[in-house]
């Protein structure tokens, strides 16, 4: 066969041709001109000889043209290869891209065919990376898997502020469900062998029954499912997972003030399930010491799967509105009410999450719900506590290391144990030559537990030892510094300010740069 030649006589141009999910007639205009005048189509397959790519693009194909099939060496064999799995593939690669770019020296224009999109996991990419900076190159854009799945469930992905979240099955198990219990929606690839461990991680990030599985979109053998309901020997590499926008889902009620009666929904109530027979829970979610920034996956994910929020509405206002969910804000004052809430909102089966700052075991909300739920009449209701950042561990990083060996953490809060108990226990760790992080230091109501701490402390610490003083840690008005332990000044400290103060051995260092590190070494003298 004779082969077309330049008319030009400068090099030919490369496209990569976008074919879309698999039915021929989701094509583009654009990519089936390009195939149809194309001097040379390239294809990608498996040893088989068989291409899904040029199935899709063989109606658009004509008489003359120069087909170029580049067939892997391995997809998930073994090698023998030197280089590993990797240098086979990089190999291949490059020697893909010499035959094409032969063609494009003598000036034929080359079309590398790509399921879906041609930029979104696809082969092209390869070749793409390899020859576009060395010949004109144009990209195609095709219509996903992503959006032929949406498609073909006819639920959308995602809407007003959801965040979606496209993920490949190869991840570590670990790690996509982490991934997933973070995101709002959320798509993973790439499935065929990695299927048992992507339905282990939905499982595991509280998603299973959310999910829902898609094979081959637009194609003849097109199935889809609950994922749960999937056999994974049936699974090829063509399906993807989908979790869909939780917009839309059943309209929630209106919020009921913390304190308020909470109407059982009749005798389901009783034994934790409501309405719909699912069973509730209660989740206490610690957000740390700040912004999204500080927030876990596991505990971003509970969030967006609650029902209910229900916390003190200034933390409450650190979580994002979701269409769906009721919150529920209420004083700081009143922990032992909103726990009661909780629980009684996850007797009617809703899933509720009490929002607490920093970590919600450390003088927060974790102690509160725990206290109320082992009333007897809250014996059947699940709890479970997820925890954050804590406040101090957050300020010593900004410090550099004041927490580098034995620490205590002590409220100086007097409101719910007497002031007392709070000197016996500073004199006891300061005469343990212990590093202390002193929550609730002062308030509009509590002006002098300061003072008399510093004072009680300055009888086992010598003047200069190291305090810092850290404010809104993460916030917009943060303000961490370093001062010495006699000239701790409690006009400086409020509610929102936690103390670290140091031990006989902590040190304040202005090192070479100029900035001042604090940190505790990591052994402690011979006694």
């Amino acid at each position: 066969m004779t082969q077309p030649q330049s008319t030009t006589g400068g090099p030919g141009r490369l496209y990569g041709v976008g074919l879309g999910p698999g039915d021929p007639s989701l094509v583009t205009v654009r990519a089936a001109e390009l195939i149809g005048k194309a001097d040379v189509v390239a294809y990608h397959s498996a040893r088989h000889g068989r291409s899904i790519a040029r199935s899709i693009a063989e109606r658009y194909l004509t008489d003359g043209q120069i087909e170029e099939q580049l067939v892997y060496p391995l997809t998930v064999e073994t090698t023998d290869h030197p280089g590993g799995y990797r240098g086979a593939i990089d190999e291949f690669y490059e020697e893909a891209a010499a035959r094409l770019a032969a063609h494009l020296d003598a000036g034929r224009d080359v079309v590398v065919l790509a399921e879906g999109d041609p930029l979104f996991y696809g082969s092209y990419q390869h070749m793409h990376k390899r020859l576009a900076h060395r010949y004109p190159t144009e990209v195609v854009p095709g219509v996903t898997s992503v959006s032929a799945a949406a498609a073909r469930l006819g639920r959308a992905l995602v809407e007003a502020e959801e965040v979606l979240t496209i993920l490949p099955g190869t991840l570590p198990e670990e790690e996509l469900a982490a991934r997933l219990a973070s995101t709002d929606s959320a798509v993973i690839m790439k499935l065929g062998r990695t299927f048992p461990a992507v339905r282990r991680a939905l499982e595991r990030a509280g998603r299973l029954a959310d999910a829902q599985y898609v094979e081959r979109a637009t194609m003849d053998a097109e199935r889809t499912a609950p994922l749960a309901e999937v056999d994974p020997d049936t699974v090829p590499y063509f399906s993807v997972a989908v979790l869909p926008s939780r917009i839309g889902l059943p309209a929630e009620p209106a919020p009921v003030a913390v304190g308020a009666a909470v109407e059982a929904d009749g005798a389901d109530a009783a034994d934790g399930a409501g309405s719909a027979g699912r069973v509730g829970e209660v989740v206490v979610v610690g957000l740390g010491p700040a912004g999204p920034l500080w927030l876990t996956p596991e505990a971003r994910g509970e969030l967006a799967a609650a029902d209910d929020l229900v916390g003190y509405t200034t933390y409450l206002d650190r979580v994002p509105v979701r269409a769906g969910q009721r919150r529920h804000g209420s004083d700081n004052k009143v922990e032992s009410e909103r726990a009661e809430f909780a629980l009684d909102l996850a007797r009617q089966g809703r899933r509720v999450a009490v929002v607490s700052s920093g970590d919600p075991g450390v003088f927060a909300m974790a102690t509160a719900v725990l206290e109320v739920a082992c009333e007897e009449r809250y014996g059947d209701v699940p709890v479970r506590v997820v925890p954050g950042m804590t406040a101090a561990h957050a300020a010593a990083s900004r410090a550099g290391a004041p927490l580098g060996h034995d620490y205590a953490v002590v409220s100086l809060s007097d409101r719910l144990k007497p002031w007392k108990v709070v000197a016996e226990r500073l004199a006891a760790a300061a005469s343990a030559d212990l590093v202390l992080a002193l929550y609730n230091p002062g308030s509009q109501s509590r002006t002098t537990q300061v003072a008399l701490a510093r004072d009680l402390l300055l009888e086992h610490r010598a003047p200069d030892t190291p305090v810092v003083m850290a404010r809104d840690v993460g916030g917009p008005t943060e303000r961490v510094r370093t001062v010495c332990l006699a000239d701790l000044d409690p006009a400086q400290v409020d509610m929102r300010t936690i103390l670290l103060i140091g031990s006989s051995q902590t040190r304040a260092v202005t090192r070479g740069n100029g900035t001042q590190v604090v940190w505790t070494p990591r052994r402690y003298p011979e006694v």
